[in-house]
């Protein structure tokens, strides 16, 4: 059942309105936080979530911090498709295309195999790995959607935001100098870049602080990551449906539809027939949906949970972010 669907009659519209409008302010609070200071829009939402979460207990607003959390999530990373064509993807050349596969590939398996070493399920580690490799927090919500229920699903989706959220800040400000010490041209600056930062607004920031072409080619090949939801997506549920059925229990979808909608999307907007103020509205509502629905995730969840994660899962996601690097600078210098 999706978040549009003909069951959500009047009434039960009246019961979510609160909730929703909740986490909406939070997100518009955080909006206007991360404008002026800086920081990512995530973390913002997911620290303010964190402060309400009296909300979610039994009241009002229930219902609707769990609608925003779970369905709005679902239709913002469907709405992601928007942002992307085909033709962006294949305008760099097949060079960046290889390194964007490898990189997305090697770093989601290196990250389940530390993960299963370190004594987690090896979901967390595609978790972790997934944020890591392909678009910071947008992607660990959308990964979390996707994933079966579990009793520490939420606190591990809700752990990675905020380790993904900060590594990409940090990111932010140090890869351009870093690019810089290794003495890359402005284009293999855009590389590694988009390549190798979490989160899209990271990349962004990063990107044009070096030049109108770095940013733009930054841009592009973060996009090119976005675009990997859909396979990395269809792989998580592979593998939850295979660990559900060695359980004996209910199996997921083979792929969810707001991985088959962000499909959709980028397909019609690759045809070119969509026109800009659509594309663009609908990324905005992306935006929107994903920031609210961070919201409401921290409005559920209490803080005592991220207090106890322990050293171990911090290591895992600094590691996941320097094998990232590591492995792309060593890319672009043997895919020639």
């Amino acid at each position: 059942m999706t978040a549009l669907s003909i069951s959500v009659i009047p009434g039960q519209a009246r019961a979510l309105f609160p909730g929703v409008l909740a986490c909406g302010v939070v997100a518009a609070a955080a909006t206007f936080l991360s404008e002026h200071y800086g920081a990512p829009v995530m973390l913002f939402a997911l620290l303010l979530g964190l402060a309400m979460n009296f909300l979610s207990g039994e009241g009002a607003c229930q219902a609707g911090i769990e609608f925003t959390a779970r369905r709005l999530l679902r239709i913002g990373v469907a709405l992601l498709g928007l942002r992307i064509t085909i033709g962006q993807i294949t305008e760099l050349g097949w060079q960046p295309i290889v390194i964007v596969l490898l990189t997305v590939a090697l770093t989601i398996g290196v990250s389940m195999l530390a993960a299963k070493l370190l004594g987690f399920q090896t979901l967390f580690g595609l978790l972790s790995g997934g944020a890591t490799a392909i678009c910071g927090a947008s992607a660990a919500m959308a990964l979390a959607a996707a994933l079966p229920n579990h009793p520490l699903k939420e606190r591990a989706t809700l752990f990675t935001v905020v380790g993904v959220s900060a590594l990409s800040t940090l990111a932010m400000i140090v890869y351009p100098t870093l690019a810089q010490m290794v003495g890359l041209d402005p284009r293999a600056a855009g590389v590694f870049l988009g390549a190798t930062i979490h989160d899209v607004a990271q990349v962004v920031g990063a990107g044009y602080s070096m030049s109108q072409q770095t940013g733009d080619i930054a841009t592009v090949v973060k996009l090119m990551r976005v675009a990997m939801l859909v396979p990395v997506i269809l792989f998580a549920v592979v593998l939850s449906r295979r660990q559900a059925g060695e359980a004996s229990g209910p199996r997921p979808p083979l792929l969810p539809g707001f991985a088959v909608g962000f499909a959709v999307l980028v397909a019609v907007n690759s045809t070119g027939w969509l026109p800009d103020l659509v594309a663009k509205t609908g990324s905005d509502f992306s935006r929107w949906f994903l920031v609210a629905s961070i919201a409401g995730i921290g409005m559920k969840t209490q803080l005592k949970e991220l207090i106890t994660v322990g050293l171990k899962p911090v290591l895992l996601m600094v590691g996941e972010t320097v094998f990232l690097v590591v492995l792309t600078l060593a890319l672009m210098h043997w895919v020639r």
